[in-house]
């Protein structure tokens, strides 16, 4: 049996330790998940009463079109019914965009560092892809722009962008799209988009730049401020042409009856998505203040995230405190040998974090 030859080299996703597990390896009783940029004040109440109420269907097929979350969802953003895909996460509308337009020799350019499964899923389809370092922590669009040729099919722009936490302004996407080929789907990642304030950043406007531009595509997910990670669902909005492509590729009943039904009251519950923003904006200010008491760099901050350099490798930083109790991201474990990322927590979490940061700081050498 052989394997596509092109996925033989594919890493395995590695996800962080679950809190069951450190509490077994290491003897606690208590531990602060702060590692998947999950959302620490759940989900809305009237998302766990729908759950509840679906219970009652679970035998029964989930609508395959998700007709009524559908329209739920185009009324609220203002668009039609068929601009409109649901996958499982927005994961599965990244892996069906690849799947809709990548062949072997067509080329996808995305940034170094991203979110790995653009590139994931490229090498699957066998496309070439090229990546672009990022300048300062962010998308370089004017290098990204000087890669395209007649090959190019797919770019793709994580913004706010994981696992850096920064943005590309409105600006920048606007001209980024007014000079690439409209043969070129253009992918604007919009994951942690709610959680970014537009009072205090230039952050585009992704709903304008698609009425302008056929060839956009963007990607919105309920596993982040929605609160609804475990049920794996999120959705692409694009141009009808491009939708009715996705819609090709899709499997049949790809997203649950208890994922639609939660997601539909989640939407609904506006203020609890207000609440969180505020909570979160409130932790970030927290977080950053204390990187800058304790001279440690850090990018700006627009998800729900923080990536800061602790000046030291950050493996030992890591396992120091996983030992404590407090699981983040390493950045060795993501090309940036000296950082690590931060889901930005309740006030109580932050305050173990950084309490537990500090001890192990004073216990690992500082790079020279």
């Amino acid at each position: 049996m052989i394997p596509k030859q092109q996925i033989v080299h594919l890493p395995v996703y590695q996800p962080g330790k679950p809190i069951e597990e450190v509490k077994k390896e290491f003897g606690l009783t208590e531990v602060t998940k702060l590692a998947s940029n999950e959302n620490p004040f759940g989900c809305s109440p009237k998302a766990k009463e729908a759950i509840i109420a679906e219970i009652e269907q679970t035998s029964l097929y989930p609508d395959g079109g998700a007709v009524k979350l559908t329209a739920a969802v185009a009324e609220f953003f203002g668009v039609e019914t068929n601009q409109i895909v649901f996958g499982a996460g927005s994961d599965e509308v990244i892996l069906m965009l690849a799947r809709a337009y990548l062949v072997p020799g067509d080329e996808t350019i995305m940034a170094t560092h991203t979110f790995p499964q653009y590139k994931h899923n490229a090498h699957i389809e066998g496309a070439t892809c090229i990546e672009v370092p990022l300048k300062d922590g962010t998308h370089d669009l004017p290098a990204m722009l000087a890669k395209v040729t007649d090959k190019t099919k797919i770019v793709w722009i994580c913004n706010p962008n994981n696992p850096t936490g920064t943005i590309v302004t409105h600006a920048e996407v606007k001209q980024f799209l007014e000079s690439v080929s409209e043969n070129v789907l253009v992918v604007l990642d919009e994951a942690y988009a709610e959680y970014v304030d537009p009072a205090t950043s230039q952050f585009h406007d992704g709903l304008a730049l698609l009425k302008e531009h056929k060839n956009v595509i963007l990607l919105r997910t309920f596993s982040k401020i929605y609160g609804l990670a475990s049920l794996r669902i999120g959705f692409g909005i694009g141009h009808p042409d491009v939708v009715r492509c996705v819609n090709q590729v899709r499997e049949p009943f790809n997203t649950t009856r208890y994922a639609q039904a939660a997601a539909l009251a989640a939407l609904g519950d506006q203020r609890f998505i207000d609440d969180c923003r505020q909570a979160n904006s409130e932790g970030i200010a927290f977080l950053k203040e204390a990187f800058d008491r304790l001279g440690l760099p850090h990018y700006p901050a627009h998800g729900n995230f923080v990536m800061v350099d602790v000046k030291r490798p950050a493996g030992p930083v890591f396992q120091g405190l996983l030992r404590r109790g407090v699981i983040v991201r390493g950045g060795h474990q993501l090309d940036f040998p000296t950082w690590l990322r931060v889901t930005v927590g309740s006030r109580e979490q932050n305050e173990t974090f950084l309490r537990t940061l500090e001890a192990v700081l004073a216990e690992a050498p500082v790079n020279a």
